[in-house]
């Protein structure tokens, strides 16, 4: 068996679709080495030769059989192969593909240098090899990547994520997703998929509405998941969600997403021209859902969950990914993030890249009202995770049992104050049933939290 070797990868690009060119480089690269992590996603100013477009930046960590050398002329092919060509020097490029580290190996010639000489002045590199090797020390010049990123004093760089023909950027906003449920039996009572109208055509409505109102994404959902839901088969979740998605992505200006469990239906959904998985399993019922946004360089949202399903096939499905009881914790933010951690393992090790990924700390799912109360309280320490976090109280039992139980249709005040809360405590993105209202809260949320004075 040939001998494994470590290597720290740096990739780049601003030309063209920047996120696919690097979701493309990886899967190129796998043939010659195996990618073990990758880091968040980061657009930069270009350096040197400032006349150009912004880059996405990332770095990741890979193991290979190849030499040094080796290992240059595989990555050389593959920029070649993705329509490199070598122009002015820190010009811009397509793909740009560098090695910084090479196990512990020290290398001068003239075709290559490692470590990378130029590393230490590069925020670019440093910043994304923080998140996935922060300890690593430099073997020449003896400092960790931390310390050399500390002794830059530059601004921490925009973390971006790819959202179909959008970028979001993380810390800048908070994104509003508006839910449109394609359901008969909505826990909210918004279920459009009524027998005495047009299903379709509600759906690319209340979408319109959504985004005058101030939604960022739509979140199409073909099967209730409150506590207690029947289990319908993919045909009829499929059935529901394919031509609202289809019609929305013809019309609606905006990324979709799709909120299933099951890859086929999510293949489907991708298809008819969704942008985005949320997953409220969090992969537990289908790990193949990881693989599937892998493939498409799909973000995936992964949502935790401890209901404990009622029919035995279900909940023998879901316990292949072993979680806590239902309401029963320790810590509720500690057993989450752990839990969360297993979850966000499984879609690393099926490829897809850790700057497409979300986590969403899943109220009212196994949790008790008082859990849920703490849990937003000590929302915050999830930040830990470094992932964005996705939040979704919308409407839910625990804001009507706090109010003095309220029915479903009064719990828009509850839900927004919930939603402000989460926005000062790191909430990246409010999953909301009431757009307009949300919206506006978010927007005063973040001109007080992120500091945007000029309203």
């Amino acid at each position: 068996m040939a001998t494994l070797h470590t290597a720290f990868l740096a990739l780049g690009s601003n030309l063209g679709n920047r996120a696919a060119h690097l979701h493309t480089a990886l899967r190129e690269m796998r043939a010659y080495l195996t990618v073990e992590a990758t880091s968040f996603l980061y657009e930069t100013p270009p350096a040197y030769v400032t006349d150009q477009p912004k880059f996405l930046n990332a770095v990741c960590r890979v193991t290979t059989p190849l030499s040094p050398h080796e290992l240059l002329a595989a990555l050389e092919a593959t920029m070649a192969a993705m329509g490199r060509v070598r122009t002015v020097r820190y010009g811009p490029r397509v793909i740009d593909l560098d090695i910084l580290f090479y196990d512990s190996v020290q290398i001068a010639t003239p075709e290559l240098t490692i470590p990378h000489p130029r590393l230490p002045e590069r925020a670019f590199v440093l910043e994304p090899l923080c998140d996935i090797a922060a300890d690593l020390r430099h073997p020449l010049i003896g400092l960790t990547m931390r310390d050399l990123l500390a002794a830059l004093k530059t601004p921490p760089l925009p973390r971006v994520m790819p959202v179909g023909k959008t970028l979001w950027y993380w810390g800048s906003k908070t994104y509003v997703m508006g839910i449109i449920n394609v359901t008969p039996d909505s826990f909210s009572g918004d279920g459009l998929a009524h027998n005495d109208g047009d299903v379709v055509a509600a759906a690319v409505a209340q979408a319109e509405r959504f985004l005058a109102e101030g939604a960022d994404c739509l979140d199409v959902g073909g099967m209730s998941t409150r506590p207690g839901h029947t289990l319908i088969s993919a045909e009829e979740e499929l059935a529901r969600v394919a031509p609202v998605i289809q019609a929305l992505a013809q019309t609606a200006p905006a990324p979709i997403s799709i909120d299933t469990f099951r890859r086929e239906v999510a293949q489907a959904a991708l298809n008819a021209g969704a942008h985005l998985i949320n997953d409220v399993w969090g992969l537990r019922y289908d790990r193949e859902l990881a693989s599937l946004a892998a493939n498409c360089g799909t973000p995936l949202v992964v949502m935790h969950n401890r209901v404990q399903p009622e029919d035995a096939a279900y909940r023998t499905r879901v316990a292949s990914l072993p979680f806590g009881p239902p309401n029963a914790y320790d810590d509720i933010v500690g057993d989450i993030a752990q839990e969360l951690e297993k979850s966000l393992a499984v879609a690393q090790a099926a490829g897809l890249p850790r700057w497409l990924l979300m986590s969403d700390p899943g109220l009212g799912f196994g949790k008790s009202p008082d859990q849920q109360l703490e849990l937003i309280y000590r929302l915050g320490e999830l930040r830990a995770l470094g992932y964005p976090l996705l939040f979704g109280p919308s409407r839910k039992r625990f804001i009507g049992h706090v109010l003095g139980d309220l029915p479903v249709h009064e719990r828009v005040e509850g839900t927004l104050a919930a939603c402000v809360i989460a926005i000062d405590r790191g909430a990246d993105v409010i999953r909301v049933h009431d757009v307009r209202a949300a919206a506006r809260a978010a927007r005063l949320a973040d001109a007080v939290v992120r500091g945007q004075w000029a309203v």
